[in-house]
C-alpha cells in the first residue's frame, strides 16, 4: 500500500484518480488551493489539505507540500492540473517520488510553439507554424494563408483562440511581447481527436484516444469515448520514445478528410482522458509499473460531463441544429462525476461551479478562465 498524494483536486480527472488508487487499496491525499473544490468530500481521500495559490504565492505552495509530503509519509506525488508546471519548477525539493517531468522537459511541450518546433524535429506530422513576435509577422501569416488559426503560445480550453478572424480583429486582439508571443497555424478542416497517455521513460503504458464532439466553449472535451485509432496511437508512441518522456501527456489531433493526421497540440499532464481507463483492472498499475505492456479501455462506452452538457452542450447543440444527437449522447452516456458508494461530489460540485462564476465576474475573465487563474503557468520564472 502507497500514501498517494494529489494536487488539482478541483479537476473531475483528480477525483477520478483519487477513487482508483483508493479502490486499489492505497491511501489518498489531498492538496488543493480552491476551498469546497469537487473532490474535497469524496470518501476516497483520506485527508484533504487547503494550500497556497501555486500561480499568485509559489513559494508558499512548495512550502506546504514539502510539510504535507513528511507529516503525511507521501511515496508518491501526482499532479494533475496546471500546478504541475509549478511543481516541476521545484521537483527536486520535494522529498518523494513526483510523476512529472523537470520544468526544462515540460515547457517545450506546454509552450505551443516550442511543441511544433520539437514535434517537426523528429518527423512528426504538425501543422504548418509560424510565431507571430511582431506586426510584420502578423502581416505574413495572412499573405501566407487565407485562412489561419492564432492562439497564444500559452493557453489552455482554446479560451483565447481565434479562429479564421479578420485582420482587423486580429491586429487589435494581438499584444506583440516578446515573452508572450503567439503563433499562427493554417486553419484545417477535419476531425477533432484527443488523447490521453501514460509514460515511462519513452514507453507508454496506458493509452486512449477519443473524438472531440461537444466541447465547453471552443476547446475543453465534455463527452468521452475510446475509439481505437492505429495512426495517432503510432505519432504518441513515437513522440514519447524520441523525447524519452516520463508522465502523464495528452495531444489534440486533427484528421482531415484525406486521413493525414496532424497534431495540433500538446497537454503534458492528466486530462479527461483517464475517465476512459480508470475502470481497466490495471490502471494503477500503469502508474507504478514502467515496464507494463500497454492497456487501452476495454469498451468503447460513452462517458461525459453532464453539467457541463447541460451549461454548455445543449446550448451549443441548439445553435448547430445539433438537438438530437445531443440527447442521444446525454442519456447514453455515463456522468464521471456520479458514483453511489461516493455520491457527494456529485451532489456538491455546484460549490466550485459558483466559485469559478464569482472569480470570473471579479476577474472578468470566462469561467472556464477563472477555473485555471490561480494555479496556470505561462512561462514565468
Amino acid at each position: 500500500m502507497t500514501n498517494i498524494l494529489l494536487t488539482g483536486g478541483r479537476a473531475p480527472v483528480a477525483l477520478e484518480l483519487a477513487r482508483v488508487f483508493h479502490r486499489a487499496g492505497h491511501t489518498v491525499f489531498m492538496a488543493e488551493s480552491l476551498r469546497g473544490h469537487l473532490s474535497q468530500p469524496s470518501a476516497a481521500i483520506k485527508a484533504n489539505f487547503v494550500v497556497p495559490a501555486p500561480r499568485q504565492e509559489e513559494d508558499a505552495f512548495i512550502v506546504a507540500l514539502k510539510k504535507i509530503i513528511e507529516e503525511n509519509k507521501i511515496d508518491l506525488l501526482i499532479p494533475t492540473c496546471e500546478e504541475i508546471f509549478h511543481i516541476a519548477m521545484h521537483r527536486d525539493e520535494l522529498p518523494c517520488v513526483v510523476f512529472a517531468e523537470s520544468i526544462e522537459r515540460l515547457d517545450p511541450l506546454h509552450n505551443k510553439w516550442k511543441f511544433i518546433v520539437n514535434a517537426a524535429g523528429h518527423g512528426l506530422s504538425v501543422p504548418e507554424t509560424v510565431l507571430i513576435t511582431s506586426a510584420d509577422n502578423l502581416l505574413h501569416a495572412y499573405a501566407n494563408w487565407r485562412e489561419l488559426v492564432l492562439k497564444p503560445t500559452y493557453s489552455r480550453f482554446a479560451s483565447r483562440t481565434l479562429i479564421m478572424p479578420p485582420l482587423r480583429e486580429a491586429s487589435s486582439t494581438l499584444t506583440f511581447h516578446s515573452n508572450a508571443p503567439w503563433i499562427a497555424q493554417g486553419y484545417l478542416r477535419g476531425t477533432e481527436f484527443c488523447t490521453y497517455s501514460i509514460c515511462h521513460n519513452g514507453r507508454v503504458t496506458a493509452h486512449t484516444a477519443y473524438p472531440s464532439t461537444f466541447t465547453a466553449g471552443q476547446g475543453a472535451t465534455i463527452v468521452f469515448q475510446h475509439i481505437d485509432h492505429p495512426a495517432i496511437f503510432h505519432w504518441v508512441k513515437t513522440f514519447v520514445a524520441r523525447n524519452h518522456f516520463t508522465g502523464q501527456i495528452a495531444f489534440d489531433f486533427i484528421q482531415t478528410a484525406e486521413g493525414k493526421i496532424y497534431a495540433v497540440e500538446c497537454n503534458p499532464r492528466t486530462t479527461s482522458g483517464a475517465h476512459l481507463l480508470a475502470s481497466h483492472p490495471h490502471f494503477v498499475e500503469a502508474f507504478l509499473n514502467p515496464q507494463m505492456d500497454c492497456i487501452t479501455p476495454l469498451d468503447n462506452s460513452s462517458h461525459m460531463l453532464s453539467a457541463a452538457m447541460l451549461i454548455y452542450g445543449l446550448p451549443a447543440a441548439f445553435r448547430k441544429n445539433n438537438v438530437t444527437q445531443w440527447a442521444k449522447t446525454f442519456f447514453t452516456s455515463d456522468d464521471v462525476i456520479f458514483n453511489f458508494k461516493d455520491p457527494l461530489p456529485f451532489l456538491l460540485q455546484f460549490r466550485s461551479l459558483l466559485a469559478y462564476l464569482k472569480l470570473a465576474r471579479e476577474k472578468g475573465i470566462s469561467p472556464i478562465e477563472a477555473s485555471t487563474f490561480d494555479i496556470e503557468w505561462n512561462g514565468e520564472r
